[in-house]
């Protein structure tokens, strides 16, 4: 089994509310590669490296690092991916309608924002309408697509990667619980159903006692022998394995099956389709957690492995108005069973110093096995959390491991004993250099920070190696060859502290005394030639990848880009920046112009200014521009009547939510603002619309009506900029 905390990663231990923007991208790039190879294993060889409660919580962890920081987010990331790329051995098979996972759910909590979500997006909660779900047992097998045409099975397809899969229809036609003609009437000429091949565990232990007697390889677990035994090349193989079928769902089809997902279940059983006895229509979430926890106390005697329920949105026009993330739908959610617990004892507190900074306690525990996987580390938060949960060396403690990749302690199992250790007290210097370690207060209340920082900046090891990873790596300037490793290496020989030392490495080579870098063990001509063009190949980088290889704090990938696109020239945008570091009515302004912008907040803009405050920053920079050039942005869209247009959106829509109309203008190659400005170039004014119309009309920023606004995104309207 794989162990990720068997990583050199320091970010590894944090909980993700402790990483800041660039140990997330560090903790990022580490899960992504984990969780790829154990898609490899589990989808395309059927041999996982790890236990499915480990994976979902590298999975869970994942998410709320990209829900958290959404520039981390990709189209070609680990989260975006499904499955594994079709073996080798299969044709391959298109899928018509993308097969993508399911979103997670490990708590109430979570449900509840699960349909929360749902409901503001779709404004039910302005018309006071409530939605129903179906719910079903989430099965632990192979998924599947059934194309049928006239009725008759012509196709069978493993998920694959989720956009192609294996062409099994010889084997799936052996699985006796696949209709292989549909019963009664009605069906679609050409209908794509979906469902889910299992094993029984009678089943299993059966094949795997004749496995063994035969002298083969046992199977790890049902899911493991069910898809092992349909991805045969040989279909006589799969023949001979005791695999079932339940149909959950549809994707491409010729017709409509019904209006809600409840009564097109149905419409499958008349079909001959068999589905999950235990599907049930919920219409409330106190229904949708009555039947969770049923299922969950009767899981065992199901007779075949579950690990959660799958709620599913009923009308079927929500769901498609809901649509489809990157890699799941926004309107089903699988609400997994609870995490498992275990006993140890706290062994120490260590303390880990992030690239900004930030000192997090990370408890050292005597190893237990949590769920299948041996543990050593737990994750402590911060200093309020400990004093909170009255924790100290020496406890027992029982620790979880649900949500996030490392356990967390949930509490001390004897906090009544009389030799416990004195309470633990947080360090108030760094361990890496000494500098102090201080709380910073947030400015509008006044409350002390939860994290402390290391004060330190550049001068600190922990901070300068982490900064300047994050400076080459794959989302920043991206130079080939540059890793960890090359970064650890020139730091050691002293050769490198500050990004530009970067684009100068030959001549601090040379400064220091040293060899030149070809022969360094581990180079060589060739090597040194290679590194040396790929760092040339970056002295052009363009202003989004810039702004965020700097590694401002809350200045992250996607706003960077948000930046880029509203700006277009890294000149204009820090001089905007410069100003706004000032004082006086001209920095005010300049402060409300950034913060105006849609997708902005203030502790970005904060940084900024920050940032540009501090002379060793503005040194850095300077000798850093030195060196680079700062390409402008790309153009935005020119192909639809409001690319490049600035629009602000007021007031109550009637034909779509907010977030709904914004999506689609930044899709369209709009710039969304959330106030209106001089620069602003269309308010479109829904029911209510107050303050920000009146501004609108003094400075003859035009106003539109939501009907004159689809209009001009259908090429219907004009798109003078003139006075309202």
């Amino acid at each position: 089994m794989v162990d990720p905390d068997t990583s050199d990663s320091k970010t590894k231990d944090l909980p993700v509310q402790a990483l800041d923007a660039d140990t997330a991208r560090s903790e990022h790039d580490r899960l992504e590669a984990i969780i790829l190879t154990a898609d490899e294993a589990y989808h395309g060889a059927d041999a996982p490296v790890m236990e499915d409660r480990e994976y979902d919580a590298l999975r869970r962890r994942l998410e709320a690092i990209e829900q958290r920081f959404p520039g981390l987010a990709s189209d070609s990331g680990a989260r975006a991916r499904v499955g594994a790329q079709p073996a080798a051995g299969f044709q391959k098979i298109r899928h018509g309608v993308s097969m993508l996972s399911l979103a997670n759910a490990f708590s109430e909590e979570d449900v509840e924002e699960f349909v929360d979500r749902i409901v503001r997006f779709l404004g039910l909660d302005k018309v006071g309408m409530t939605p129903a779900f179906t719910a079903e047992p989430k099965i632990d097998g192979l998924s599947i697509s059934l194309l049928y045409e006239h009725g008759r099975l012509v196709r069978a397809a493993t998920r694959g990667d989720g956009q192609t899969g294996e062409n099994v229809t010889a084997n799936a036609a052996h699985v006796a619980e696949i209709p292989k003609t549909l019963s009664g009437s009605g069906w679609p000429l050409r209908f794509e159903l979906r469902g889910e091949i299992y094993m029984t565990h009678a089943d299993f232990s059966a094949l795997n006692a004749r496995e063994e007697a035969a002298g083969r390889k046992v199977f790890a677990n049902p899911r493991n022998a069910a898809a092992g035994s349909l991805r045969q090349l040989d279909a006589s193989v799969t023949a001979s394995r005791p695999l079932h079928f339940f149909g959950y769902g549809w994707g491409e089809t010729s017709a409509p099956l019904a209006e809600t997902q409840s009564e097109a279940m149905k419409r499958l059983v008349e079909w001959g389709v068999p589905v999950n006895p235990r599907l049930t229509l919920c219409h409330t979430i106190d229904e949708m957690i009555a039947v969770y926890r049923g299922i969950e106390t009767d899981r065992g005697g199901l007779g075949y492995d579950i690990d959660g329920v799958v709620y599913k949105l009923d009308r079927i026009d929500w769901q498609e108005r809901l649509g489809f993330a990157s890699r799941f739908p926004r309107w089903a959610i699988a609400h997994k069973f609870a995490a498992e617990k275990a006993i140890t004892r706290l062994i120490g507190i260590d303390i880990q110093v992030g690239r900004t900074g930030s000192l997090t306690p990370v408890a050292r525990l005597e190893p237990v096995n949590v769920g299948g996987v041996i543990v050593s580390n737990a994750t402590l938060h911060n200093e309020d959390e400990i004093a909170r949960k009255d924790i100290r060396i020496g406890d027992r403690v029982t620790v979880q491991r649900a949500g996030d990749v490392i356990p967390q302690i949930l509490s001390v199992v004897d906090p009544d004993r009389g030799d416990r250790a004195r309470p633990w007290r947080m360090p108030e210097t760094c361990p890496e250099c000494g500098s102090a370690a201080v709380r910073e207060a947030d400015a509008a209340s006044g409350e002390a920070d939860a994290r402390r920082r290391c004060t330190g900046g550049l001068i600190c090891p922990a901070q300068r190696t982490e900064r300047l990873k994050h400076f080459v790596s794959r989302k920043a300037l991206d130079i080939d060859g540059l890793g960890a490793r090359q970064i650890e290496l020139f730091q050691s020989k002293g050769v490198l502290r500050t990004p530009a030392d970067l684009f100068r490495l030959d001549a601090r080579i040379a400064a220091e005394g040293l060899p030149p870098l070809a022969e360094w063990d581990g180079f060589g001509e060739t090597s040194a030639a290679k590194l040396r063009a790929a760092i040339e190949a970056r002295r052009a980088v363009p202003f989004a990848r810039f702004l965020n290889a700097l590694g401002i704090r809350h200045v992250g990938e996607t706003t960077s880009g948000v930046f880029a696109r509203q700006f277009g020239r890294w000149e204009d945008f820090w001089a905007l920046v410069r100003q706004a570091a000032g004082n006086g009515e001209t920095a005010d302004a300049a402060r409300a112009e950034l913060m105006s912008i849609d997708g902005v907040g203030a502790a970005a803009v904060s940084a900024l200014t920050d940032f540009e405050g501090e002379i060793h920053n503005r040194e850095l920079l300077e000798s850093l521009l030195s060196e680079i050039e700062v390409l402008p942005a790309e153009a935005v869209r020119v192909d639809s009547p409001v690319a490049g247009r600035t629009v602000v959106f007021t007031g109550t829509l009637e034909q779509m939510t907010r977030d709904e109309a914004k999506a689609r203008a930044q899709a369209l190659g709009a710039k969304v603002s959330g106030s209106v400005s001089a620069k602003t170039d269309y308010l479109v004014a829904g029911e209510k619309a107050g303050s920000k119309r009146r501004k609108a009309e003094e400075l003859g920023v035009r106003v539109l009506s939501e009907a004159d606004w689809l209009a001009l995104l259908d090429g219907r309207g004009d798109v003078d900029t003139g006075g309202g």
